[in-house]
Formats: C-alpha cells, sequence, structure tokens
C-alpha cells in the first residue's frame, strides 16, 4: 500500500467537519480578494461599500467558525486530532478576521496615498488564501497529500516574500514620510497587512503538523 493510499485508509470519512472547512477557506479567499479591490479604489463611497461587503463576509466566518466548534462539543470521532480541528478553526477565523481588520484600517486611517507595496502585500494574501483552499480541498480524502505539502511550502514562501516587503516598506516610511500623521497611519496598516500573512503561515504549520502525525 503506497502513501497515499495509507492516508486515505487513516482519515475517517466525514460529512461535517470538511466539507464546512472548505467553505470557510473560499470565504476567506473572497475576502482577500475585496481587500486588493479595496486598496485599488480611490472613490471614498466604494470603500465604504467594500468594507460593509468584507464585513458580511467575516460574519459568515464567524457562522463557519461556531458551527465547526459546535460540531466539535458533540462528536465523539473526528476526522484527526480534536485540538488539531480546534487550531485549524481558529487560524481559519484569524485570516479572515485581519483581512477584515486590514480593510477597517484603510477606511479609517484613509491615507492620502495607498503604496504600491500595500497592494503587493494584498496580492500575497490572495495568494495565500489561495493555497488555503487547495489545501483544504484536498484535505477531505487525501489522496494526494504532497499536495498540501507542497501547498504550505508555497504559504511559508509567500509569507517570506511579505516579510521583505514590509521591512523595506517600512524603513522607507520612517526614512521618507515628513507627515508624523501620515506615517503612524501608512504603519498600522503595513502592520496589519503583514499579520495578515503571518496568520496563513500559521495555518500551513497546523496543516503540515497533521501530515506529520498521519504518516
Amino acid at each position: 500500500m503506497n502513501f497515499s493510499k495509507i492516508f486515505q485508509v487513516l482519515v475517517p470519512k466525514d460529512k461535517k467537519f470538511f466539507p464546512l472547512f472548505e467553505n470557510a477557506s473560499k470565504n476567506v479567499e473572497e475576502a482577500a480578494k475585496l481587500l486588493i479591490e479595496l486598496f485599488n479604489t480611490t472613490d471614498f463611497s466604494k470603500k465604504k461599500a467594500l468594507v460593509k461587503k468584507m464585513k458580511e463576509l467575516e460574519k459568515i466566518g464567524d457562522t463557519y467558525t461556531h458551527n465547526i466548534f459546535d460540531e466539535l462539543n458533540k462528536t465523539f470521532i473526528t476526522p484527526f486530532d480534536r485540538e488539531d480541528v480546534y487550531k485549524l478553526n481558529s487560524s481559519l477565523d484569524d485570516i479572515i478576521d485581519f483581512t477584515y481588520a486590514c480593510a477597517q484600517k484603510v477606511l479609517l486611517n484613509n491615507p492620502k496615498e495607498i503604496h504600491k507595496s500595500f497592494i503587493e502585500i494584498a496580492e500575497l494574501i490572495l495568494k495565500a488564501c489561495q493555497e488555503v483552499v487547495i489545501c483544504f480541498s484536498e484535505l477531505k480524502n487525501l489522496k494526494n497529500p504532497h499536495k498540501i505539502k507542497d501547498a504550505c511550502i508555497k504559504i511559508n514562501e509567500i509569507e517570506n516574500h511579505s516579510d521583505e516587503i514590509y521591512h523595506n516598506t517600512l524603513s522607507h516610511l520612517f526614512n521618507n514620510e515628513k507627515d508624523a500623521i501620515e506615517l503612524i497611519k501608512n504603519r498600522d496598516i503595513l502592520i496589519v497587512l503583514e499579520e495578515t500573512v503571518d496568520k496563513a503561515e500559521d495555518l500551513a504549520d497546523v496543516l503540515k503538523g497533521i501530515i506529520v502525525k498521519m504518516s
């Protein structure tokens, strides 16, 4: 029996957790798409409308989070360790919460200029979320566990790239921004952007741990 078939035997067939996780990951991806749209919008009224949409997605994400926790509390046999189900759920919730927090910062701070690097990190957030979707689509049957591993590696690489942009942009802001208020506004947006990518990497670490435990 090869590696992939062993995984299929070890993972119980589940009709509750995996669909919830998969739908929650797609919801996170949609929020990331709106974040990029927000950064590329100059019309303040459109920004408000986009943030409102993201708030709706964040509420949907909360519903998925609560449903997964409810299932965890009433399910005796889970597809993998209960603690890992909890960590995955919390990590997904963190990603959409921080994505929405980015949107709020952009709207409330309303900086005079949206730096190109902000859009670059927002695009990296979307790429990370797309890899998260791949992970959860593969997790439900684990026919190809290497795909999950590859997606997790890509998320790690995305985080490294984001971290580099973050430090370079922060340095640029402190060396070139003469308006102290604008400096603080932009710094706060930048920090939340980087933290959002970190949350995606946290989820990837949980997934890698699950694969190691079940191999």
